[in-house]
């Protein structure tokens, strides 16, 4: 019987994640698109390959997610292999759902971001159960949860959202007063320098 379902579990979490694929992609190219279809900054073709570019980039490159998806929130020898495929599916299904009703609303979100809340979730609730059904106390979730882990992952993600707020409103700032008055005379003497500027940063 558990071997039963064990096996339907695999074959969800195959069709689940294949299906957050497409859920995902389809989220990174909203980011994507966006602002650049708004602005019309370039022709819808070349707006779709390049978009198409940097979702291929950032799929080749995110082996490091997995690693915290396998190991980096919670102590995965704590939990039962029953335990630890809840908690996946309920990873998987959740994150599905979270991401198709943000696309079907047209708003940007992170993918990274919500499956390592939802992970971070999933295990702080289980790990609760675990307690709890051990009859001991809230202090034995540390035994489940890598706290100092967790604590400099969550931090990380706050903190690169207040450096990224300030960090464009500066920028954002001096284009303005750079570009916004003679338009065609400043793009001719500063446009160059400004895009090299923008490519190095954004490429460091």
């Amino acid at each position: 019987m558990l071997e039963s379902l064990f096996f339907v579990l695999v074959v969800l979490l195959l069709l689940l994640s294949t299906l957050d694929l497409f859920v995902g992609v389809s989220n990174d190219a909203a980011n994507f698109l966006n602002s650049a279809v708004g602005t019309r900054i370039a022709p819808l073709a070349v707006i779709i390959g390049v978009a198409s570019c940097g979702v291929l980039i950032g799929a080749t490159s995110s082996s490091g997610m997995m690693e915290i998806a396998r190991k980096g929130m919670f102590y995965p020898e704590m939990f039962t292999y029953k335990e630890i495929m809840i908690i996946f599916a309920s990873v998987m299904i959740s994150d599905v759902l979270l991401l198709n009703a943000f696309n079907s609303l047209g708003l940007p979100t992170s993918t990274t971001v919500s499956i390592i809340f939802e992970l971070l979730g999933a295990a702080f609730l289980a790990s609760i159960f675990k307690v709890y059904s051990d009859h001991g106390g809230m202090a034995g979730i540390l035994a489940y949860i890598k706290l100092d882990k967790t604590a400099a992952i969550v931090s990380g993600i706050l903190l690169s959202v207040v450096i990224a707020f300030f960090a464009g409103m500066v920028v954002q700032f001096i284009a303005r007063i750079l570009f916004s008055f003679r338009f065609e005379h400043s793009t001719k003497l500063l446009g160059g320098f400004f895009t090299g500027v923008s490519l190095t940063a954004i490429g460091y």
